[in-house]
């Protein structure tokens, strides 16, 4: 079996940080998304991965490489445009040959990896299966409704009145019939060819299409709101570790990891927060579920819930939360008259100003 790992897209939902950069590769508890994905893909035995890019492939490739880190070996596919889904499937026909394969969303973080998803399905016969998860609106996604012998009937996408409360996870297993719906279907309203219309083109010809609910965590990461909350949820998970210098009247509480490289000197941290390599935390105060990554300078200043990405300087700021700083960004407080906030701001970005 082989994997598909998607990492195309334009991420609008969280520019402009994704203006320069892969929303594939925005880090949570100081690691790309992508590479949790990449890992699950590996546990799950599977050692030869296709990765299709777009605009941001240069990147992509420099954090992944050959995927030996990783365990696998990597086949980069170029994909010219955002082109749907099921187009990434038709590009990577030759890759994929006549192997069953798992298509992976690189923006989807799963806890608990994929080895019950494609657990006997190659044994199965069936055409597909598909990850569920149970979500409170399904509204917001492409749902699957499913029928008396509990396989997939129908999919909706983003549907006004859901027929179930079962969204569509960005993780599938595909045997190699769907490389003949991919070739049938034809683009959608925006233009796209769906990996949902070749799911229910496979339905239709009376293709099995099985279902499995997700048992661990899901989130797709597309939103703000979303990666903080992905953060939130791996900082649960880490150990303390404290190896870094901690100097002064400094005060660490909770689960801490401090990299042996980091410089915590007069400041409270309280965890769960993770602090990257050669950042220096002065005179602050860093609070609960909070990742702040490699270079960065935090001095006299309070941040919580929010992550920090590599290289930003954050100095003399009163409050920070609920936030996601870009690299090398600089927040600082103005010492000069007048008393007033100044801001260079780019494309698409949203700043909350308490007044």
């Amino acid at each position: 079996m082989k994997a598909l790992v998607l990492t195309g897209g334009r991420g609008t939902r969280l520019r402009p940080l994704t203006h320069t950069s892969a929303k594939q590769l925005v880090p949570v508890a100081n690691r790309p998304v992508l590479f949790y994905g990449l890992e699950a893909i590996r546990d799950a035995g599977i050692t030869e991965v296709g990765i299709v890019t777009g605009d941001t492939g240069a990147e992509v490739r420099a954090a992944v490489g050959d995927g030996s880190r990783f365990g696998f070996h990597a086949t980069y596919i170029p994909q010219e445009a955002p082109l749907g889904l099921a187009h990434c499937v038709l590009i990577a026909r030759d890759f994929l040959g006549d192997e069953d394969f798992v298509l992976y969303l690189g923006d989807n973080l799963l806890i608990g990896g994929i080895k019950d998803l494609l657990t006997g399905f190659q044994d199965s016969g069936h055409a597909a299966r598909l990850l569920l998860s149970k979500v409170a609106e399904p509204q917001f996604y492409g749902v699957a409704e499913l029928d008396r012998d509990g396989a997939i009937a129908s999919l909706q996408e983003k549907p006004q009145v859901p027929r179930s409360d079962l969204a569509i996870v960005g993780v599938y297993a595909f045997s190699p019939v769907v490389h003949e719906a991919v070739r049938a279907i034809r683009p959608s309203a925006r233009g796209e060819l769906e990996i949902t219309d070749a799911i229910q083109w496979l339905i239709d010809r009376g293709h099995r299409v099985d279902p499995h609910i997700v048992s661990g965590y899901w989130k797709d990461t597309g939103r703000l709101q979303d990666i903080l909350e992905c953060n939130r949820i791996l900082l649960e998970e880490i150990e303390t570790d404290v190896r870094g210098v901690v100097a002064g009247y400094s005060e660490i509480g909770g689960r801490v990891v401090v990299h042996p490289d980091a410089v915590i000197e007069d400041s409270v941290l309280r965890g769960p927060v993770i602090i990257g390599a050669g950042t220096k935390i002065v005179r602050s105060y860093v609070g609960p579920f909070t990742s702040v990554a490699e270079s960065c300078v935090i001095e006299d200043a309070e941040i919580e819930y929010s992550i920090v990405l590599g290289g930003s300087t954050i100095e003399g700021v009163p409050r920070i939360e609920y936030s996601l700083i870009g690299r090398d960004v600089e927040v600082t407080r103005a010492v000069h008259l007048p008393n007033a906030h100044r801001l260079m701001v780019g494309d698409h970005s949203k700043v909350q100003l308490r007044i």
